[in-house]
């Protein structure tokens, strides 16, 4: 059974709404109003959906379905969708043809039988969007035809993480707050619903009791959930083609819209307020990359991916590069990396902040050498004069940030006497390939990890533009790297050296992390004839039309397909896994040792499968066996900004 694409509205406070193309929800996630708390880390799920249908004197026919245990589609005399189309936003079209009536009675006979008129089938088209800024879904129906629309809203009211079930805590009263406005506040201490509508509503509360996501219960988690509802809008529509909206939104204090007046002239307004911002970005990559930059309280970060991380800084400087300074947004690029510079401790960017409550977790050992590569690129595309308080205030940062790395930090990060930077303690996963099961590591890359020991590198020689005390210590390194990390048998690079700390011992796993010292990052330390041997041998032994695998297939603890439960996922989440995000330093590597029509080749494989596989996104991950099925989140911040740099590249060449 292929899986139905799924559809992202961003409000840019880090709530969303998200769904599929035939409208059965299939995660936990999946919603018409989740919004983020204005505080912390927290979101919360308000309206989880709706239930909507026609009434004419024809009979009756459901616009939605949705599936409940155990696998039951109901209804399913839904009326026919023609068309699905996700750009500017979620559009849906439906086409329903009402059954003849029946005529009762003996027929007569006549030598010239009279036809039966065939009734006009009745069109909906219904569209969903965002209104940026703000925590609000608009959702509009345009219907032709004498009919009826009646929309019951599915709500829960809980954190984003869990599912609801049915209890009698549920509030359903109605407050009507002005003509054409509701408030509903489900349970106490939550933000509240506020509807605006061009409706009548009539409180008939009911619970809908046992949702199935087939997603969650592919991946081993809790997949039934109750939602309760209130009572039904009701649209009168007669009359050529009539137009009923309906506008989800919560309190002013939740990042809500506050409206008045004539909400079909209103939620027009909105509309093409909506349609002009998008269009300022050309392509659907860029319009895409906006998706993730959001406004967090005082900072403004990136959503590591929809619909389930936070914003995490590794993954926030490496998607930087391509949401923001390869989409234009250069004023957004700055305002982030300034946020993150208050975090800054001990020379270590923050790669959490956890959910609720609680300090931001310093447990990485790459997010600071990708903020400073970050770095490096904004300032590229700046001029400096012009900006020179962000300059001094970047600099004093990295600068922070070498000093405390070179005499040493948090889980043992180091530089060593070779002037390589050694990282890493028993029970910490420091690199990007941080998966952690039953409390251990699944990759632990203790010692000196090749792409840590690229990016170290670059760090170093971009900060003796300024500061000269860093030039012998980037020779050095450099020198120790090209001496150290090149397998002459395999035609490639270690993983890692000194692994745990042990002087002379490698890690000759083939993988992928070795691309950053060829290409992907402002220099490379890897250059002429071993950077065309490492490029050729990642073509040839990790190479996928999603990106490249995480490990090489045949190497012990390989792992070809990444479902199943948690603990399963997770043990295979680095060991064969295929990362998209990979893509373009690899493309970056080809074009540089094989030219740009090579390059534009990789890249072309890559593009459609990521054009299948969501609606204005990239995946998270895909299976290192064929056929390389998409997994994990399927909206990621990292994909979608490394393959929108690779677009970007190959279009200048």
């Amino acid at each position: 059974m292929t899986t139905p694409r799924e559809w992202l509205i961003a409000d840019g406070l880090g709530g969303y709404a998200m769904g599929t193309e035939d409208g059965i929800r299939t995660r936990r996630y999946h919603g018409v109003l989740l919004v983020a708390s204005p505080t912390s880390e927290q979101r919360f799920m308000l309206v989880n959906g709706v239930e909507a249908w026609l009434e004419a004197e024809r009979g009756r026919v459901a616009l939605t379905s949705h599936r409940y245990a155990p696998g039951v589609v109901h209804p399913q005399n839904t009326a026919r969708l023609k068309a699905f189309v996700s750009e500017p936003w979620p559009s849906f079209e439906y086409e329903h043809e009402w059954e003849s009536e029946t005529i009762r009675g003996p027929r007569l006979r006549s030598p010239t039988p009279t036809p039966t008129p065939t009734p006009t089938p009745t069109l909906v088209q219904f569209e969903l969007h965002g209104i940026h800024g703000h925590a609000a879904t608009v959702l509009r129906w345009r219907v032709s035809g004498d009919t009826r629309l009646h929309v019951r809203l599915l709500m829960s009211g809980r954190d984003w993480h869990s599912l609801h079930h049915e209890n009698p805590a549920f509030d359903f009263a109605t407050e009507t707050a002005a003509p054409g406005t509701w408030r509903f506040a489900a349970y106490n201490g939550l933000p509240p619903v506020i509807v605006h509508a061009n409706a009548q509503f009539h409180a008939a509360p009911v619970w809908y009791r046992q949702f199935q996501y087939d997603e969650e219960r592919a991946r081993g988690q809790d997949y039934l959930e109750d939602l309760a509802s209130p009572g039904i809008f009701t649209w009168d529509l007669g009359g050529g083609e009539s137009e009923a909206v309906l506008i989800l939104t919560t309190s002013p204090q939740w990042g809500g819209i506050q409206l008045g007046g004539d909400v079909v002239r209103e939620g027009a307004s909105l509309r093409e307020r909506e349609r002009s911002r998008i269009a300022a970005f050309p392509t659907r990559l860029e319009r895409a990359a906006g998706q993730y930059l959001v406004q967090r309280g005082p900072r403004r970060t990136i959503i590591a991916g929809y619909p389930w991380f936070s914003d995490w800084g590794r993954d926030t400087f490496i998607a930087l590069r391509g949401l923001c300074l390869s989409a234009g947004r250069i004023a957004d690029a700055e305002s982030i990396l300034l946020s993150w510079c208050e975090h800054l401790s001990r020379g270590m960017i923050p790669n959490l902040f956890p959910s609720g409550a609680g300090t931001p977790e310093y447990n990485s050992v790459d997010a600071s050498l990708w903020f400073v590569a970050a770095v490096r690129d904004f300032l590229d595309a700046i001029p400096v004069a012009a900006n020179r308080r962000t300059v001094v205030q970047l600099r004093e940062a990295i600068d922070e940030i070498l000093a405390w790395y070179s005499r040493g930090t948090r889980h043992g990060i180091h530089a060593d006497i070779d002037g390589l930077l050694a990282a890493g303690e028993p029970g910490v996963a420091l690199t990007w390939m941080d998966a952690i099961v039953d409390g251990r590591p699944v990759t632990p890359r203790v010692g000196k990890p090749v792409e840590v020991q690229a990016l170290w590198i670059n760090a170093l020689e971009f900060a003796f533009t300024w500061d000269t005390q860093w030039q012998p210590v980037a020779r050095r390194a450099r020198e120790a790297f090209n001496a150290r990390f090149w397998n002459g048998r395999r035609g490639c690079l270690y993983d890692v050296v000194d692994v745990d700390h042990v002087a002379g011992t490698v890690d000759h796993r083939l993988r992928p992390n070795q691309v950053f010292a060829c290409a992907g990052l402002h220099v490379s330390v890897l250059e002429g004839a071993r950077a065309r041997y490492v490029t050729d041998t990642l073509a040839r032994e990790l190479w996928t039309p999603m990106g490249l695998r995480s490990l090489a297939r045949g190497e012990p603890g390989y792992v070809g397909r990444v479902d199943g439960q948690l603990r399963d996922r997770d043990l295979g989440y680095h060991q064969g896994t295929v990362w998209p995000w990979l893509t373009f330093a690899f493309i970056d590597a080809v074009r540089q040792t094989r030219g740009s029509a090579a390059a534009k080749r990789y890249a072309a494989h890559l593009a459609r499968r990521v054009k299948d596989a969501g609606t204005g996104g990239a995946p998270e991950i895909a299976d290192g066996d064929a056929p390389h099925t998409p997994r994990g989140c399927p909206f990621q911040a990292w994909s979608l900004g490394e393959l929108l740099r690779a677009s970007r590249a190959l279009n200048r060449s």
